[in-house]
């Protein structure tokens, strides 16, 4: 604090606090002379280049000058905005008050606006991000191939052998078992149905969710936490966004605000349906073949997840039995 707060003018700190959400990163919420601010601390050695924070920041200074509420960064008087201490990559943000909200919080109409809030993050990244800053040409397919299930057959094993070392079992052992062979099985019965390379791409913000939205009064106040900003299939990331919005806690989606949600999409961001249905058809492959909450917990020691995972083992399961509802309400 006492290096960084004088680079950006910031006065002398009163109080520091942490703040709980977030996995990758670390933030602060700090109270000095002269205001409030956000301290966020780029830990994560994926997002934590200098360079491409400060890259990542001007991009969400051109978004605010076009009225998506994006929160840019203090700049210090070095006339960066990010401040290297120790090695370590920090980032001085205005403090914003506000609050999360997740789906089942949501009226249909405020579910509507937060689709349209998306496609609206998502038609002004291509006004505002220079096309010499695109890894690809935005109408080009997205080159990664989908999930090979010959991986995940293997990952599974490797996963349930963690299950039967880990003494005393407990509850998460058994449910994590229990979705583990559920999840062979349904992928043994699905095998045929894995997707081709992703459709068309643009920029996306890369992690929109629940947590890096901020409420105040109702209405978004600010969208945080860019660091996984880059050129993605767009149509992914609002079938992705809708699965952690609008999952319930047994683990099913609630069709109707994700189809009002979906509409509201469609028309800011000029996507079609068939863009939705060969979105939702790859997000529900990527969920079918996922276990990143189960990798945390049993091979790196992480429980940080581990409340998230019984709404998210089950929605994988309600998604594939109930694919055409999930598809038209996307396409609808």
């Amino acid at each position: 604090m006492g290096t960084l707060l004088p680079l950006y003018g910031a006065g002398t700190a009163l109080a520091c606090e942490p703040v709980d959400q977030g996995l990758l990163n670390r933030g602060f919420r700090v109270r000095t002379t002269r205001g409030r601010y956000f301290l966020k601390h780029h830990f994560d050695p994926d997002t934590a280049d200098p360079d491409a924070i400060e890259r990542r920041h001007l991009a969400t200074k051109r978004l605010a000058e076009v009225g998506v509420p994006a929160v840019p960064p203090l700049t210090h008087r070095e006339g960066r905005t990010v401040a290297v201490v120790g090695g370590h990559a920090y980032a001085l943000h205005p403090w914003i008050e506000g609050g999360h909200l997740h789906g089942g919080q949501l009226t249909r109409s405020e579910s509507a606006r937060l689709g349209a809030l998306l496609g609206a993050v998502h038609a002004c990244l291509e006004r505002v991000m220079p096309p010499k800053g695109r890894t690809r040409p935005a109408t080009s397919p997205h080159p990664v191939e989908s999930a090979d299930p010959a991986d995940t057959f293997a990952l599974i094993d490797d996963l349930l052998g963690h299950v039967h070392r880990h003494k005393p079992a407990d509850a998460f052992d058994d449910l994590a078992r229990h979705r583990l062979l559920e999840r062979r099985s349904l992928l043994e019965q699905h095998t045929h149905r894995r997707p081709p390379r992703g459709g068309p791409v643009g920029w996306v913000h890369g992690d929109f969710h629940p947590f890096n939205l901020l409420y105040r009064g109702g209405t978004p106040a600010a969208i945080v936490d860019w660091d996984r900003l880059g050129v993605q299939p767009r149509a992914e990331e609002a079938v992705r966004a809708a699965a952690i919005f609008f999952v319930r806690p047994a683990g099913m989606l609630d069709l109707p605000k994700a189809r009002a949600y979906a509409r509201a999409y469609r028309r800011a961001a000029r996507a079609t349906p068939s863009e939705l249905a060969a979105a939702v058809h790859r997000v529900w492959w990527e969920r079918l073949n996922d276990f990143w909450m189960l990798r945390w917990h049993y091979e790196r020691g992480d429980t940080r997840a581990d409340c998230q995972f019984p709404a998210a083992s089950a929605l994988a399961v309600w998604w594939t039995r109930e694919y055409d509802a999930v598809c038209d309400a996307f396409t609808g």
